[in-house]
């Protein structure tokens, strides 16, 4: 029997194969010709079939607390936000590869912290180490996203030549304008997720209903992403699923990134908190890259090396100092609580 602890890391080492091998699919069926706009509209509302049911027979015998307008206006911006991110996350990974988005992905703790930092979720103390180690962290790993887009290098493992073009200084994109734009489509999904994060944590305070919370946002995504697609692309037999790798990719992404991803994590944050769950996302970006070279066929340029690790340095700069910063604050709870009894004495 596997102890809570090593059970929890065998899901979450689990469920970043599951994500990554998400990405694949939709770099694989884009590749064919499979919309973007329809692939979110239909994994979203796939997903709803999961979550409708699944939160009617959580909620059977106890009935949520009535969503007042406040909570719906911001469950409205929180289903905005979600479909942009898909839309451009999508989009920026038809155009470039899973491995320049798992690698962009890990800014959102970044993103996050300095979001934090202008809301005043987060508490800044520049004479703090993890502070400062928050601030070095961040200015890292958006270093290491530049280095990730504008710089390529010598391919490491490569059968395709023709992207790549000599020069003075060294082997730099300059022929693919796609990467170039799907890196910055990325990036900007990250920011949107962070946004995402800071609204979602506003939205919980208030109405503490994960379950319900998520399933009505889905439900919202398909309508807005719905309108988006039918503006994009009208009506035509690119509507129409076929079996192939777009129907694959769709239910995949349906069950196991939009769906099942939410709860695990949801049920990982109750074991063992948020710090550990976030630890994992440099781990998708190795899986990545093993994917796309083993499964796409991707060239593996040094330029990707090199900029992922340096994101990887400035993400667990970053999710040191918050880890620090909860010992700290957990350490003064047990000393306050034990100063109690002595005021009784």
């Amino acid at each position: 029997m596997l102890s809570e602890g090593a059970s929890v890391t065998a899901v979450m080492v689990t469920v970043q194969f599951l994500e990554m091998g998400g990405n694949t699919l939709i770099k694989a069926a884009t590749n064919d010709g499979m919309s973007i706009y329809i692939f979110t509209v239909y994994s979203n509302l796939f997903a709803l079939c999961v979550l409708l049911p699944t939160t009617l027979f959580y909620h059977r015998k106890r009935t949520p607390p009535p969503i007042s307008t406040s909570i719906f206006y911001r469950l409205f911006l929180l289903s905005c936000l979600s479909t942009s991110s898909q839309i451009m996350m999508n989009t920026g990974i038809r155009c470039s590869s899973p491995t320049l988005a798992s690698a962009m992905i890990d800014l959102v703790p970044a993103f996050t912290f300095i979001l934090a930092v202008i809301s005043r979720i987060e508490n800044l103390n520049l004479k703090q180490h993890s502070s400062q180690a928050k601030i070095i962290g961040t200015v890292v790993s958006i270093a290491g996203a530049l280095v990730v887009t504008l710089y390529k290098g010598i391919p490491l493992i490569s059968g395709v030549f023709q992207n790549i073009k000599m020069g003075a200084s060294g082997m730099y994109l300059t022929g693919n304008s796609n990467w170039i734009l799907g890196a910055f489509l990325l990036a900007t999904a990250s920011f949107f997720l962070s946004v995402l994060f800071i609204t979602q944590t506003w939205i919980i305070r208030d109405y503490p209903e994960e379950l319900v919370v998520t399933t009505i946002c889905c439900s919202l995504v398909v309508i807005l992403s719905a309108i988006v697609a039918l503006t994009v692309e009208g009506y035509s037999k690119i509507w129409i699923l076929r079996c192939n790798k777009e129907l694959v990719s769709i239910c995949y992404s349906a069950i196991f990134t939009v769906s099942m991803r939410s709860v695990v994590y949801a049920w990982a944050f109750r074991k063992k908190g948020p710090i550990y769950v976030a630890m994992f996302n440099p781990l998708g970006m190795i899986i990545a890259l093993a994917m796309g070279v083993i499964i796409l066929g991707d060239n593996l340029y040094l330029g990707s090396m090199i900029g992922a690790i340096i994101i990887a340095i400035g993400f667990y700069a970053v999710m040191w100092a918050q880890a620090q910063e909860e010992y700290k604050t957990s350490q003064n709870n047990i000393s306050k609580s034990s100063l109690v009894p002595l005021l009784f004495d």
